[in-house]
């Protein structure tokens, strides 16, 4: 199957693997390098296509679309295997594919998440590791330490039960209009990227319908949520996206122990507004901005320090011997690859080169 408003020199398919029926994009040397793209959280492959297009000679650009995510197979996400069910999703790609045994992996967001879980079940798999604006190794939402020290026992505060109903409305209603704060192409324009930000209308057209190409409900996004007797009142439920990040699922900080150890490469914008210190959704943060009524205070439950939890994980790895390489693009929110792609290019054709 090849997508109609796919950009020259993608291409698109279906894969049918033993486990999930996997739309991909890919461009370049078929028999080239493996570079695998995977997507955040209300995303796709599309979020990438332009950048599969730019690979050096030599590499391969595979970029799949998750369950329940673009044009991929829906089916539930169980939250308890943290992102199990996507590395194992993935997992079955590369043995399909036939580049099971080296790839270089290209983490955004909960990808970057995935990515880490990938590595470390197959680390003689992985060859480089690219981490763009990746979630915590301590998930997201109701820690707050540099060890990912949960604010309460049952992890409320994270989860399924905090996504807006205007988002996950919009969503479910395929809304194109920017009609709200809380709407999928005003979320887009205000947070997946850094707001001067300005989009190409063509692009920015096939980035909202990636969003709305999600899955959503309580197996799939934003998942279940249970009552909780502590703030804000919810905590995570056992299936879907949300609570797969949720800390109480979703560790990742033995990133820092595989072995042998690779390169990783960590790509930033400096004023990504989703995965940071202040996310403007994290609970902590906006209870302290009094946006979230009743919040428990700075000791109880203060914003997730989100970057400086990846950064003193990588910085385990470096102890343990591995090599690991901060970037920060100035003026870039959650997207580099999207903002500033000559400079997204740049470093990522250094990582491909150690």
């Amino acid at each position: 199957m090849t997508r109609a408003d796919t950009l020259p020199g993608v291409d698109s398919r279906l894969v049918e693997t033993k486990r999930l029926e996997t739309h991909v994009l890919e461009a370049g040397d078929p028999d080239g390098h493996p570079v695998v793209f995977l997507h955040g959280n209300v995303s796709s492959s599309r979020f990438f296509e332009d950048r599969l297009r730019e690979l050096p000679d030599g590499y391969r650009a595979i970029a799949p679309d998750f369950r329940g995510y673009g044009d991929s197979e829906v089916k539930a996400i169980d939250a308890t295997r943290g992102l199990g069910d996507f590395v194992a999703d993935l997992r079955a790609l590369c043995v399909d594919l036939g580049f099971e045994d080296s790839a270089t992996l290209v983490g955004w967001s909960n990808g970057g998440g995935v990515a880490m879980q990938y590595t470390m079940a197959y680390p003689d798999a992985v060859e480089t590791l690219v981490l763009v604006n990746p979630v915590s190794p301590y998930g997201f939402g109701g820690t707050k330490d540099l060890e990912g020290t949960p604010c309460y026992d049952d992890h409320a505060g994270s989860g399924g039960g905090l996504s807006t109903d205007e988002f996950v409305a919009g969503l479910e209603n395929r809304t194109r209009e920017p009609a709200g704060d809380g709407s999928p192409r005003a979320v887009l324009r205000s947070f997946y990227v850094d707001p001067t930000y300005d989009f190409d209308p063509d692009r920015e057209e096939s980035y909202v319908t990636s969003m709305l190409d999600t899955a959503t409900g309580a197996k799939n996004y934003p998942g279940a949520a249970v009552e909780s007797p502590n703030w804000p009142g919810v905590a995570p439920g056992d299936l879907g996206v949300n609570n797969a990040v949720s800390p109480k699922y979703c560790d990742l900080s033995a990133i820092a122990e595989i072995d042998p150890k690779l390169p990783i490469m960590w790509l930033r914008g400096k004023t990504d507004q989703i995965v940071s210190n202040e996310s403007v959704f994290d609970l902590g943060a906006l209870g302290r901005l009094g946006q979230v009524p009743d919040w428990p205070g700075e000791d109880e439950f203060p914003p997730q320090p989100m970057v400086d939890q990846t950064r003193a994980v990588l910085e385990d790895y470096e102890d343990a011997g591995g090599e690991f390489e901060e970037v920060v693009l100035s003026g870039v929110g959650h997207t580099p690859h999207v903002e500033a792609p000559t400079e997204f290019g740049s470093h990522l054709e250094s990582a491909l080169e150690w």
